[in-house]
């Protein structure tokens, strides 16, 4: 299985380096110089390899020099393009209270109370920390904020995860 480990939001300056969305824990390994990356445009899009020759944080973002891509042009032609590694080659978290995204999509939701609430469509990576998209078993996506206080229980052996919402949150709006 392939996991989304960056994202190309858009090209910098004229010299060729990416504004990377960075959707991994391990940046400064994955962004590395001399890190091969695999790229693919969408999620369907064939895989391309790319070195990295050199990366580095600006105003909050992650700039990444890819070898061979040396102006604004071809840059721009990788926007929206997905970095991606094979989760076979990942490491076991080293944290029991990690996760990799992939382990929890899928997984049952249960309210507190025993009852279903629905399943992890996605794992969202913001600003203000992770939020797990629930989908609703009437069809509603809601955003849980991946916080112990919420999610008190997360059982990637028995496919569950246990959440101990704030009133309204799972109302429908």
């Amino acid at each position: 299985m392939e996991l989304v480990v960056g994202r190309v939001a858009k090209s910098h300056g004229v010299r060729g380096e990416l504004v990377v969305e960075v959707r991994t824990d391990e940046p400064e390994e994955r962004f590395a110089p001399g890190a091969r990356l695999r790229g693919r445009a969408g999620r369907s899009g064939p895989l391309r390899e790319f070195t990295v020759e050199s990366a580095r944080q600006h105003s909050g973002r992650l700039l990444v020099r890819l070898a061979g891509i040396g102006d604004r042009t071809a840059a721009d032609a990788l926007r929206g393009m997905l970095f991606v590694v094979d989760s076979a080659e990942l490491p076991p978290p080293s944290d029991p209270d990690e996760f990799y995204d992939h382990e929890l999509e899928g997984l049952s939701v249960r309210h507190i109370d025993g009852s279903t609430v629905g399943t992890v469509a996605e794992v969202l990576h913001s600003a203000a920390g992770e939020l797990l998209s629930v989908r609703m078993a009437d069809g509603r996506e809601v955003l849980v904020p991946f916080v112990t206080a919420i999610v008190p229980t997360v059982s990637v052996d028995e496919g569950l995860i246990v959440i101990d919402p704030p009133d309204g949150l799972l109302d429908p709006e």
